[in-house]
């Protein structure tokens, strides 16, 4: 079984590489640059969707965590200069990863006293740091303040952007099915029947934000090596907004809901650029729509292969 499931990884790892080749040569750069950031939202959405989907919670200081990954990992690549080797497709590889786990520690600091707290006030709290770590960025200087930090490697093509969309698929896929994820879920579902039966909420609370925030971390970092420039203002209050409706577009706790949701929000405002003035209105109005028409969410808290196969067995 292991073998059969190292087969799969290598294809899968063979299959990005040559889609990133085709694409690179035979795709315009505007285009692919598009797809790229439907990937990064798709990571931003599925991070998120354990929290906000699976575990119950509300977080709207997502994008403060997706900060610390990118300023993390941009520190190391081109404030640093520690080693010719982190301007390298591996070393920046290597920096995005260490972005994440200081965005896990961060979480862990701000969900060890914030997520004893419930509904609204957990939103305002998470708000709140949030914004403390967008502001503590902004006062910086050695990482550009407000100006921002330029000359980053622009390193984040299709093929490491879609490997993590994978990693990060599986991976909670993965927790989902484990006693950690049944746990998880049975927060979601009721808290006091999950204490009364012996589950630490608090401990598996902590365990989804913190895996959360490091695959944010995750999404900052690869935001950071493909725009190549970020200041604070890339880390608003809007952009939590924005992981906040992917994943109520996709379903909350569905992660291949999340990921509809994550190619649904990146992609519209590009499409909806040939109605420029329109745009702002058009956009709000689908989501709208799409609200009114699926309260739940496209897939609810089903992921699409359970849809598939409930069809086929009626």
């Amino acid at each position: 079984m292991k073998i059969f499931q190292v087969a799969i990884l290598l294809g899968v790892v063979a299959l990005l590489w040559g889609l990133n080749f085709f694409f690179e040569e035979n795709i315009n750069p505007y285009i692919l640059r598009v797809i790229i950031n439907c990937g990064i939202g798709m990571i931003l959405a599925m991070s998120l969707n354990l929290v906000n989907g699976c575990a119950g919670q509300f977080s709207l200081g997502h994008a403060g965590f997706m900060g610390v990954g990118a300023y993390m990992s941009a520190t190391i690549t081109t404030v640093l200069n520690l080693s010719p080797f982190f301007q390298t497709d591996l070393g920046v590889g290597c920096a995005i990863v260490t972005g994440g786990i200081a965005a896990a520690i961060a979480g862990y600091l701000v969900g060890l006293p914030s997520l004893r707290l419930k509904g609204d006030y957990l939103a305002i709290v998470t708000l709140g740091f949030g914004e403390i770590i967008r502001i503590c960025f902004l006062n910086i200087e050695s990482v550009g303040g407000a100006r921002g930090l330029s000359g980053i490697p622009p390193k984040s093509n299709f093929f490491w952007v879609y490997l993590w969309v994978v990693i990060t698929f599986v991976a909670l896929l993965r927790l989902l099915r484990s006693s950690y994820g049944r746990a998880i879920l049975s927060v979601r579902e009721n808290e006091i029947a999950a204490e009364s039966m012996g589950i630490d909420i608090s401990r598996y609370k902590i365990v989804a934000f913190v895996v959360s925030s490091f695959f944010a971390g995750i999404a900052g970092g690869l935001f950071a090596h493909l725009q190549s420039f970020i200041d604070p203002n890339s880390f608003v209050f809007n952009k939590s907004i924005e992981a906040v409706i992917m994943v109520v577009i996709g379903g909350m706790g569905s992660l291949s809901g999340a990921i509809f949701g994550g190619i649904i929000v990146s992609l519209l405002p590009e499409l909806l650029r040939v109605f420029e003035q329109y745009r702002m209105v058009i956009f709000p109005l689908i989501l709208i729509i799409l609200m009114l028409v699926r309260p739940m969410g496209l897939l609810g808290h089903k992921e699409i292969w359970e849809i598939f196969r409930k069809k086929a067995s009626s």
